[in-house]
């Protein structure tokens, strides 16, 4: 298929956001005299949102309002963090020039609050490369919900046959079913295992393979603008 439209989740699939999350998960679970969590486990709980996140991080134990405050805490302190380590994964920015280059749509979709999401596109040098970013509350629901997909399809003119979807979790594959366009997914991110059970119409390890894989098929007889 020619791709015409790509929309991108962020945490795993552009960029490398897991050190900066973790260190302020446990940062808000000090605050509530917890210890910290290992980093592999709050990367496991990345993906459904900051209340998730949040309320997987601190435990069953305590109350919604007490869950709400933690989630305040742990904006503060991510906002004030969030790119202290945070990066592109290898290969990232060269492919998004070249994907723009040849003229191919590009949004991000996650389900990360909009303002960070935003803020670090924009931090990472990349945000002129998408004509939306679109966060967890952009919209009434979050992926796997195909109301986000809908709206960036409306507005890039776009039709689903023409559309991917790229992403690192389950929660991306599910968000492309749900909404009728193909997924590709990516074996470097947070949560790869996710993908065994929810598997994708496509798998790259590197960045650079899905640029190639979309320009050669823009391109048949294998001219591109690189």
């Amino acid at each position: 298929m020619a791709v015409d439209l790509i929309i991108f989740d962020l945490d795993g699939t552009l960029a490398d956001t897991k050190l900066d999350l973790a260190n302020a998960v446990n940062a808000t679970r000090a605050e509530f005299g917890l210890p910290p969590l290992p980093n592999e486990e709050v990367y496991s709980y990345v993906g459904n949102g900051a209340p998730v996140l949040i309320r997987r991080a601190l435990g069953p134990q305590f109350s919604e309002e007490e869950i709400q405050r933690g989630l305040e805490s742990f904006f503060v302190r991510y906002r004030e963090h969030m790119l202290d380590h945070t990066q592109l994964y290898p290969g990232v920015a060269e492919s998004l020039d070249r994907l723009s280059a040849d003229g191919v749509k590009m949004a991000i979709l996650t389900n990360k609050p909009v303002r960070f999401s935003q803020d670090i596109v924009q931090g990472l040098g990349i945000a002129d490369h998408f004509f939306r970013v679109y966060g967890g509350n952009s919209f009434a629901t979050k992926k796997p919900d195909p109301e986000g997909v809908y709206a960036l399809l409306a507005e890039a003119g776009a039709p689903r046959e023409n559309a991917l979807m790229v992403g690192d979790s389950a929660v991306d594959v599910q968000t492309a079913r749900n909404a009728g366009i193909a997924v590709c997914g990516v074996t470097y991110g947070f949560q790869p295992n996710t993908l065994a059970a929810e598997p994708p119409d496509i798998l790259v390890d590197r960045f650079s393979d899905l640029a190639d894989m979309v320009l050669a098929d823009r391109h048949p007889k294998g001219v591109s603008r690189k």
